[in-house]
C-alpha cells in the first residue's frame, strides 16, 4: 500500500529513530501518510510514559503528510500516553484517523483541543478518567469535523455525566460512535431512556451506535427494585442492533448492577460475568472474568465455555460452595486458556479447572491461587483426580510462609513464584 509505514521496533531503536534527525525519516516526511507503531520491549525493561509520550510527539514533527496514526505500540502490556505534565506541542492539520490509548481524560481533551483540526475518525482508549482534570482544559469548541469516535474505558468512573456527555454534544456532525463504559452512577442504571435522551436526541446525523455500559449503584432504602424487564422495556424505540441487557443485585456488597450491550459483541474484554449471564457467541473475546454471590456450578462453566471459545484469560471470583457435584459431569474444554486467576475462590472452583473430570486444560496455562485454597483443593498435595496439574507451566501463589517440597513435585511443569506480579 503507497504511503503506508510499518514500524516494528526494539524499545531503543524506536527512541534512537524518533529523537534523531536522519536521513531515513527525511526520505519518508513527504511520502509517509499512514502509520501503525509496534515496539517491542526487551527483557523487562520498564518504558516510562514520558518516553512513550515524546516518541508519539516526534512522529508529527517527521511525518509532515501523516494521514492515519495507529499508536498503540505495545502488543504484550498497556502503554499509556499522558500529556499532563509535558504539555508538548502536537500540531498535525493532516491528520485525519487516530487510534491512541491516554492515561486520563483529561488528555483525551488535549488532542481535541483544535491542534488535529482535520481529525475524522478518534478511537481513544483511557485508563481512567481522572478528577476534575477537565478543568485544566478550557477547549469546549464544536468538533464539527469528527464522524466517528470510539471511547474505551474499563475503570469505574462517576463522570458520565460530568465529562462524557458534554463531549459527545460537541461533536455535532458523529455519524458512527462506540461507548465502552463502567459508570458509577447516582440512583439509577443507565438504560435506553438515558442514552436516547443523552445521545440518540442531540446527535442527529448518527447512524451507528454501538456500546457496552456497565452501570452500578449503591442499595440504599430501595423500595423498588428495577427489574430485567424494565430496562428491555426503555430499548423499545431503538431500531438498530440487537440490544441484551442483564440485571443483578448484590446485597452482600449492597450494590445494584446493570449491563447493557449491543449485539453482535465486538470487545476483546468482557467482565463481571454472573449466573444471570443471557449466553450468546461473543467470538473477539480473549479476557473475560466471572463475578457472583451464588455459587457458579459445572454447567454455568459449560456455558461459558460455548459462548466464548477463544478465551485465553479467566478470571474468578465466588466464595460460595457449589451445590452440584456429582462424578457423571461432561468435561470442559478451554482450548485457548492461557492464564487463570482462581486468587478469590471457594476451593470448589479450584477442583472445578484442576481435575481433569471436570475440566480439560491445554499444555501451557498459567495459574494464580491462594496456597491454602490450593492446599485443600488438592488434599494436601496428594489428590489423584486433579492430573490437571502437570498442564501448568506457571504457578503463582499467595502464602505468608514457605512451602514444602511437596508443590513442586505435584506441579512438576510449572515455574513457581510466590508473587501474582510475576504475571503482570
Amino acid at each position: 500500500m503507497a504511503g503506508l509505514g510499518l514500524f516494528n521496533l526494539e524499545k531503543e531503536k524506536a527512541k534512537h529513530l524518533f529523537t534523531n534527525e536522519t536521513n531515513l525519516t527525511d526520505l519518508f516526511r513527504n511520502q509517509i501518510t499512514s502509520l501503525t507503531i509496534h515496539i517491542r520491549r526487551i527483557k523487562k525493561e520498564p518504558t516510562t510514559t514520558k518516553e512513550i509520550t515524546i516518541i508519539f510527539t516526534d512522529i508529527f514533527t517527521m511525518f509532515t503528510n501523516l494521514k492515519y496514526l495507529n499508536f498503540k505500540p505495545f502488543s504484550n502490556f498497556t502503554q499509556y500516553l499522558s500529556f499532563e505534565t509535558l504539555s508538548p506541542i502536537i500540531n498535525c492539520p493532516t491528520i485525519v484517523e487516530l487510534h491512541v490509548n491516554v492515561k486520563s481524560f483529561f488528555d483525551c481533551l488535549y488532542l481535541l483541543d483544535g491542534r488535529l483540526p482535520q481529525l475524522r475518525v478518534f478511537h481513544v482508549d483511557i485508563s481512567w478518567f481522572g478528577h476534575s482534570q477537565h478543568e485544566i482544559v478550557n477547549n469546549m469548541e464544536n468538533l464539527p469535523n469528527l464522524e466517528c469516535f470510539s471511547l474505551n474505558c474499563n475503570q469505574d468512573s462517576s463522570a458520565y455525566d460530568e465529562l462524557v456527555i458534554p463531549l459527545l454534544h460537541r461533536m455535532l456532525n458523529l455519524k458512527r460512535l462506540h461507548l465502552y463504559l463502567v459508570i458509577n452512577y447516582k440512583n439509577m442504571f443507565i438504560d435506553g431512556d438515558n442514552l436516547k435522551t443523552n445521545i440518540l436526541n442531540r446527535m442527529v446525523q448518527l447512524n451507528q451506535f454501538t456500546f457496552s455500559i456497565r452501570s452500578s449503584l449503591w442499595l440504599t432504602n430501595q423500595t423498588k427494585f428495577i427489574s430485567n424487564e424494565d430496562i428491555q422495556h426503555t430499548f423499545e424505540y431503538f431500531s438498530t442492533n440487537q440490544i441484551i441487557s442483564y440485571v443483578d443485585y448484590f446485597h452482600k456488597l449492597g450494590r445494584g448492577e446493570c449491563h447493557i450491550y449491543s449485539y453482535p459483541y465486538k470487545e476483546n474484554e468482557y467482565h463481571r460475568i454472573t449466573n444471570n449471564f443471557p449466553g450468546g457467541i461473543f467470538k473477539y473475546v480473549r479476557e473475560i472474568s466471572l463475578f457472583d454471590e451464588r455459587p457458579f456450578e459445572h454447567e454455568f462453566f459449560f456455558q461459558i465455555s460455548q459462548s466464548f471459545p477463544l478465551i485465553e484469560k479467566l478470571t474468578v471470583n465466588n466464595e460460595k460452595v457449589q451445590n452440584n457435584k456429582s462424578d457423571n459431569l461432561s468435561i470442559i474444554e478451554y482450548p485457548r486458556l492461557s492464564y487463570l486467576d482462581l486468587l478469590e475462590v471457594h476451593e470448589d472452583y479450584v477442583k472445578q479447572f484442576l481435575i481433569d473430570t471436570n475440566s480439560c486444560l491445554p499444555n501451557n496455562v498459567a495459574l494464580i491461587v491462594d496456597y491454602e485454597i490450593l492446599k485443600k483443593a488438592t488434599e494436601n498435595f496428594t489428590r489423584q483426580t486433579t492430573r490437571n496439574c502437570s498442564k501448568l507451566c506457571r504457578l503463582a501463589i499467595l502464602c505468608e510462609y514457605e512451602v514444602t517440597d511437596d508443590l513442586s513435585q505435584y506441579f512438576p511443569q510449572a515455574k513457581i513464584t510466590y508473587s501474582y506480579e510475576y504475571f503482570k
